[in-house]
């Protein structure tokens, strides 16, 4: 399963919102009204869990400065990525996307597809506010 998040704008440069992404307590921020909790494990991990689902915990896995971040799932019974895209739109002037991927039979993808699409939605468009 391959879901995409739309594209935001954020008035950072690139550098600046890799800092942001690429420091997991600030996840937080960028989180749903739904969430029922957030937990920083320590510097490259942390666990959230959304009202009505398991929790699970997010890794950073790769770091490509400043254009791209990937967590992905610290165990659980899930296998899946999050990667963080990020382009440069002019002076401090940044796009990122979100890219969830994931590997679920067909009944796991029809159950989280909608929850998951608005999840990733969620999440960036909460960016621009969040980063200052």
């Amino acid at each position: 399963m391959n879901l995409q998040s739309p594209t935001v704008t954020v008035e950072k440069n690139p550098q600046e919102v890799f800092e942001f992404l690429s420091d997991v307590k600030n996840f937080e921020q960028l989180m749903p009204d739904n969430i029922s909790k957030f937990e920083v494990l320590g510097e490259d991990k942390f666990l959230f869990a959304l009202k009505g689902m398991p929790e699970i915990v997010l890794k950073k896995k790769e770091a490509v400065a400043p254009h791209k971040i990937v967590l992905g799932a610290a165990g659980g019974k899930l296998d899946f990525s999050l990667t963080g895209d990020i382009q440069e739109t002019g002076t401090d002037q940044s796009e990122v996307k979100l890219t969830f991927e994931g590997d679920f039979n067909a009944m796991m993808g029809m159950m989280i597809k909608g929850p998951i699409s608005k999840f990733i939605e969620t999440l960036v468009s909460n960016m621009p506010k969040a980063i200052n």
